[in-house]
């Protein structure tokens, strides 16, 4: 993003000034002295700093060169800038948060989604020549409707064999007409790509590496391919209303609201961490993400719409399927999808390794406890 703009978003305190997200060192910010740290409200872009430099007034500068960086690899102990916020020699402050305004009517909601979700498919391709972009594609609304705007670039799944994305990602592409491109993983993938993952973001828990690594083996294979940038559908089930906890909140322990936009508002929350790990686990694999439904335009008209939008009737991400329309066929809009780490059957492994090496159900967090033993050799 230009600096100007990031100037300006900081003048007017604006959290979606356009884009896809921002971070780095701004030169020359309003009202301030010196160069500060950014980084935007959903934390879009990665961006860390030495332990300590940028929580207090009294620590290092956090913007000298060697104290940053947007890979943590490349710093002793490092430790995110907070999404949202600014960072100084003055300490850190966050200076943008989402709006939690009230819905707008149904019909203008719609309508905002529909031109938003324009907007931004329709710049997918931009920031390279056109045939340097592969796209991660699971068969559901989401990679589909990414995919059915660059129908030209060839898409990727990766998953065990049997497993439900690979069928469903054969399913839809070839109703789509699409290049489809299959990762088998296998044992030994698995446990490469667990370590390149815990190398590149620092997580070793079961969940954050039964995510990230499908992520990862698509997003190689797609480099090994040639291709500089993947596209993936990031972002659409936090936005839209994709969980059950969010369709059906009363009652599950896993959020504290009990509407549905309250719920879908908590796990909107947790995308700085969620993308933080995925798009230092796609660099690390050698490919840049392009994630057109993290857009602001799209973020703007997801937040504004009213719960029976978001989930209704056992229906979720009601206003995106709707969007969807007549961008992807009947099937993949009204696909079911499974959580990457049970489509691609990445758990259910990852489950198996661990009570093969000896750490069995009956013990506590048995596959965490294996992980940790495998990444200690």
């Amino acid at each position: 993003m230009p600096p100007e703009r990031v100037r300006d978003a900081l003048r007017e305190r604006d959290p979606l000034p356009g884009g896809r997200g921002f971070a780095g060192r701004l030169a020359d910010p309003p009202d301030r002295d010196g160069p500060v740290l950014v980084r935007d409200v959903l934390g879009r872009q990665p961006l860390f700093v030495e332990r300590g430099a940028a929580s207090s007034a009294t620590a290092d500068d956090p913007t000298d060169p060697d104290a940053w960086s947007f890979d943590r690899t490349d710093l002793d102990d490092p430790e995110p800038v907070p999404a949202g916020a600014v960072a100084s020699s003055a300490g850190t402050e966050r200076v943008w948060s989402l709006s939690d305004g009230g819905p707008v009517d149904r019909e203008s909601g719609q309508a905002a989604v529909d031109e938003a979700l324009d907007a931004a498919l329709g710049e997918t391709e931009a920031g390279g020549d056109g045939t340097d972009l592969a796209v991660a594609f699971s068969g559901g609304v989401d990679s589909g409707v990414v995919a059915a705007a660059v129908p030209d670039a060839p898409c990727y799944v990766a998953g065990f064999e049997g497993c439900h994305d690979v069928a469903a990602a054969r399913e839809a592409a070839a109703v789509m007409e699409l290049d489809l491109r299959v990762v088998e993983i296998t044992h030994d993938d698995l446990v490469r790509a667990v370590r390149e993952v815990d190398a590149a973001t620092g997580r070793r828990n079961p969940m954050d590496a039964a995510i990230a690594v499908p992520l990862y083996l698509t997003a190689e294979a797609a480099a090994a391919d040639g291709f500089g940038r993947l596209a993936v559908g990031q972002g659409a089930d936090e936005l839209f209303g994709g969980y059950s906890k969010v369709a059906d909140p009363v009652g599950d322990d896993r959020v504290a609201a009990e509407t549905v936009r309250g719920a879908r508002t908590e796990t909107v929350r947790t995308l700085p961490g969620q993308l933080e790990r995925d798009v230092l686990a796609l660099r690390a694999a050698g490919v840049e993400p392009v994630a057109p439904l993290l857009d602001d335009r799209i973020v703007a008209a997801a937040l504004a719409l009213p719960g029976d939008l978001l989930a209704s009737g056992g229906e979720r991400k009601v206003a995106l399927r709707r969007a969807a329309v007549g961008r992807v066929p009947e099937s993949v809009r009204t696909a079911d999808k499974k959580a990457v780490q049970y489509g691609t059957y990445v758990s259910r492994e990852l489950d198996r390794l661990a009570r093969r090496a000896g750490f069995k159900r009956r013990m506590d967090d048995h596959v965490g406890q294996y992980l940790d033993a495998l990444l200690e050799r």
